[in-house]
């Protein structure tokens, strides 16, 4: 199959590859911890999801100026995605954020002694 078949056809594989990176980090969500797995959990979303769908719109403009647009913005998510779930990842382990107990609790969930 060519033609613009062909790129409809892969213009919707890519959408729904897409939607599927973003629908599998949401569902994660809540069987995960707090803190750094949650973030980790929605790190696929924006550093593949986005660049997925970005490209399945372009696929559908066809040649030209707006394709190009879509896909630097795009490229630009995923990469300020990324950017942001490192320095946020950082930020909270330099904190203590995301330490657990020896009993897999965690800090925000553990009872707090002060003496």
């Amino acid at each position: 199959m060519t033609g613009p078949g062909a790129a409809h056809l892969a213009a919707h594989v890519l959408l729904w590859a897409g939607v599927a990176c973003f629908l599998v980090s949401a569902a994660a969500l809540p069987f995960l911890p707090p803190g750094l797995a949650r973030l980790h959990a929605l790190a696929p979303a924006g550093g593949l999801g986005t660049p997925l769908i970005a490209c399945a719109v372009a696929l559908e403009q066809g040649l030209g100026r707006a394709a190009g647009k879509t896909l630097l913005i795009g490229l630009l998510l995923a990469a300020g995605s990324t950017v942001t779930t490192i320095a946020v990842a950082r930020a909270t382990a330099e904190d203590g954020g995301d330490r657990a107990d020896e009993d897999g609790e965690d800090e925000e969930h553990a009872p707090h002694v002060h003496g």
